[in-house]
């Protein structure tokens, strides 16, 4: 790029800047301020899905972190993963395996031009192993309860190639809430031969906290 375009680059993530607000306050100027930014440190939280499936979220979904990350899902504010991958960078470099991103839809695919999960998981640092593939269409889950969110998902994961027998995975999600799409990944990589070792999310829903009683 020569420097016309390195300028206009610079004019466009200017004018970018000045447009944003912060999704925690509304503070203009800024795409993250610095007392929300402060309230993105994690706290993790230890739970289970309901194949009994570790999982630590370094997070919980409301306030600062919920709005931050619906706003990286859903109006494109990327450079939110950031402050984002690095609120979960801890607990992934800790679980000393291969770290498998559930996979995006392709309609979520299409619809951002970037996988959440996988986005997260390089954003703090770390290699995302592409592992798990969708095998079928899913429902939309966020209207579904418990029950029909496993109904919904069983079957929908399939393993690509190339991973050796017996390896350490831990399954990432960017958000918890029932536990049954980590639980299908799981399944998929054990039927694969793999070993799922546990999960991560970069937050936990108060609903799935409740779930369990952990804290």
């Amino acid at each position: 790029m020569d420097a016309d375009g390195w300028a206009r680059l610079g004019r466009e993530a200017l004018a970018f800047l000045l447009a944003a607000t912060c999704p925690g306050c509304d503070l203009p100027g800024t795409l993250l301020c610095e007392p929300c930014r402060a309230l993105l440190a994690p706290h993790p939280i230890r739970t289970s899905t309901p194949q009994g499936l570790p999982v630590q979220a370094a997070l919980t979904y409301e306030g600062v972190a919920a709005r931050s990350i619906r706003r990286l899902k859903e109006d494109g504010a990327t450079m939110l993963a950031h402050p984002l991958g690095a609120a979960v960078a801890g607990i992934l470099a800790e679980a000393d395996a291969a770290v498998v991103p559930v996979p995006t839809s392709r309609a979520a695919y299409r619809r951002r031009g970037y996988r959440v999960p996988e986005l997260l998981v390089r954003r703090a640092g770390l290699r995302a192993h592409r592992m798990l593939a969708s095998a079928r269409r899913t429902r939309d889950q966020r209207a579904l309860d418990r029950e029909a969110r496993a109904r919904n998902v069983a079957g929908s994961l399939r393993v690509r190639g190339g991973a050796a027998p017996g390896t350490r995975v831990v399954i990432f999600d960017d958000v918890v809430t029932t536990g049954a799409t980590l639980d299908e990944a799981a399944r998929a990589l054990r039927a694969a031969g793999l070993n799922p070792i546990g999960a991560v999310a970069l937050a936990a829903t108060p609903r799935r906290i409740e779930l369990t009683g952990n804290f």
